[in-house]
């Protein structure tokens, strides 16, 4: 038990901080997104953390089976590195004994990514979705920020206020708004305005008090001035359509119902990433076994390609599935393949390196002058 405690902290140390560093890589990509979103007057700026919260989930049941197998590649090679490994192997530890111990970590984070892919990402997506197509379907004037011009994502009006309090009430409003059809600009001010809402018509007005209304075309002097004390003006709705059928955010319980396609390769997909976490134990442990002359990091470029290469053949495999290419077996078929492999150095690891060992280094001789 001492052993195997001493292993798994190795192991989940270094799955814990690479995992750690990923994650904050991804949510950094993914904040400036969100905040450009937000500065240019899609997104609320209240709601970036919470968006970004509910996307955590999604980023970690990809990030924790990478960061098990760096962990295992790093926490052994140590080992290895060391000469501990040779002392706990001269010790009794044989190689079916270390597979056993590695499995302790391999089920937990598999337990943990089973969870978030079949319960919690389902629902958090949901829920990050809803957020940002109701922010959609604000107007304008319901995501401004104080003191920042702002453009509307279709057609040619800026938006412009100094102050904004509660939920209606702004302080100075700016617009200018050009027809594309004559190139007439309108640009209006005023010293307040105010949104509406008329629940009989279900349509949002902005009432503007005290201010200007010009309109002419840039560059000539044919600009109409008109002052007003009251003036109102119908906020145009935007598409009201909320995504809630995403299939990334369907619950699983509906989607082993289901027999669509998409909904198929979508409830396997979420079942096999326990899976991947076992599979790339398998992987990592024969690929952690490094020769102390070696070094530490000598496997860890190879080892990343290849378990780059099996997330992408799973990925790709999946999407044919949604497609109707090929059946739900096709996924399993992937995983069964990279086990074979796994197995065969775990097995065959020593006869395969004794065999790499015996092929004779090749002498290349170069042209040159012959010494006299």
């Amino acid at each position: 038990m001492i052993v195997f405690r001493y292993l798994a902290r190795e192991v989940m140390v270094g799955m814990l901080a690479v995992s750690s560093i990923l994650l904050v890589i991804i949510m950094s990509g993914r904040f400036v997104k969100y905040l450009t979103r937000a500065a240019s007057g899609e997104l609320s700026p209240d709601v970036v953390f919470t968006i970004l919260m509910y996307r955590v989930p999604s980023f970690l049941e990809l990030i924790l089976p990478l960061g098990l197998f760096l962990g295992f590649l790093l926490g052994y090679g140590r080992l290895y590195l060391e000469s501990e490994m040779t002392v706990l192997e001269a010790c009794g530890l044989s190689r079916r004994r270390l597979l056993a111990y590695s499995m302790g970590p391999a089920l937990f984070v598999a337990i943990l990514v089973g969870a978030l892919g079949v319960y919690i990402t389902p629902y958090s997506g949901g829920q990050a979705n809803e957020i940002v197509d109701r922010q959609e379907t604000n107007s304008e004037f319901e995501n401004l920020t104080p003191g920042r011009f702002q453009k509307q994502k279709t057609g040619k009006r800026v938006t412009y206020t100094d102050s904004i309090e509660g939920e209606s009430q702004l302080g100075m409003v700016f617009i200018a708004d050009q027809n594309n059809s004559n190139k007439r600009m309108q640009i209006t001010l005023a010293k307040t305005g105010t949104t509406h809402f008329d629940e009989e018509a279900d349509q949002r007005f902005l009432v503007l008090e005290n201010g200007y209304r010009y309109e002419g075309v840039p560059g000539q002097g044919d600009y109409i001035e008109l002052g007003y004390e009251r003036y109102g003006t119908e906020i145009e709705k935007k598409n009201q359509a909320i995504r809630l059928n995403d299939v990334e955010t369907l619950p699983t319980a509906y989607l082993w119902q289901s027999d669509k396609d998409q909904h198929r390769a979508q409830l396997h997909w979420r079942l096999s990433l326990p899976v991947l976490a076992i599979v790339v134990t398998l992987l990592a442990v024969p690929l952690s076994r490094v020769n102390p002359r070696q070094g530490r990091y000598a496997r860890l470029a190879p080892s990343i390609v290849l378990y780059l290469t099996y997330l992408s053949i799973l990925s790709t495999v999946t999407s044919d599935v949604g497609k109707g290419a090929y059946g739900p077996w096709s996924i399993w078929f992937v995983h069964l393949i990279f086990t074979l492999f796994a197995l065969n150095m775990l097995l065959f690891g020593n006869f395969w390196s004794r065999l790499y060992n015996r092929i004779p280094p090749l002498n290349i001789k170069l042209p040159g002058k012959k010494s006299g």
